[in-house]
């Protein structure tokens, strides 16, 4: 860890624990276009862009009723009611942010959500001023598990790659770290702390809290 000089996280399941809303928007908006949808379903693309999870459900299913465009906007307009009335930061966020504020850390946020829940987390949590930079791979040319979202980051704070750690609970966005060059954390959910894909993360840790203890 001597040589970390940046700390970037992800914000889906690291900031925010949006991972239950995300799955009750995205049921209800299948659901409502006529597409059963499940809770396994939805954790079959987590960590990818959400275009990419629309445009591969309907290839799965053939939906031709309904466009990929106006799927996005029922989601997204209904995570977002979401995130402003349940919505919470996960347990231990603002004070591993508030303890790397003091070690002087420039911190970033990298996630494949995009612009408008981005928006939304970050009033909602009221951790806007945090971070030096806030990069979403919405309009970069590919999401995580490729790490184009995490080097634009590291470049916006004008770190090395090698020099940054990396916060994630998805495997995808595990991957995405460590073919950035970076030092990740991985924080999985209870559901997937035992998942053995987590073993290329450099630490897997049970909760946020316990990444200070690294320092």
């Amino acid at each position: 860890m001597q040589n970390i000089k940046a700390v970037i996280f992800d914000m889906d399941g690291v900031l925010i624990d949006s991972e239950p809303l995300w799955r009750i928007a995205m049921i209800k908006g299948f659901n409502d276009i006529g597409i059963e949808f499940t809770d396994e379903d939805c954790r079959k693309t987590t960590g990818m862009r959400f275009k990419e999870v629309v445009e591969h459900w309907f290839n799965h299913h053939n939906i031709t009723h309904s466009t990929p465009i106006q799927l996005n906007d029922a989601v997204h307009e209904h995570l977002v009611s979401l995130i402003i009335t349940e919505g919470n930061a996960m347990k231990g966020a603002i004070e591993l942010l508030e303890f790397l504020k003091t070690k002087q850390f420039p911190l970033g946020l990298a996630t494949s959500s995009s612009h408008i829940l981005v928006d939304a987390v970050l009033h909602k949590t009221q951790t806007k001023p945090y971070f030096h930079s806030i990069t979403s791979a919405e309009f970069l040319e590919f999401g995580k598990p490729h790490p184009e979202v995490f080097l634009k980051c590291a470049a916006d704070l004008n770190i090395l790659p090698e020099n940054c750690l990396v916060i994630e609970d998805s495997v995808n966005g595990v991957l995405a770290g460590k073919a950035a060059g970076m030092t990740v954390i991985a924080v999985p959910d209870e559901e997937h702390k035992n998942d053995s894909r987590f073993e290329i993360a450099d630490f897997r840790l049970n909760n946020l809290s316990d990444v200070i203890k690294l320092f």
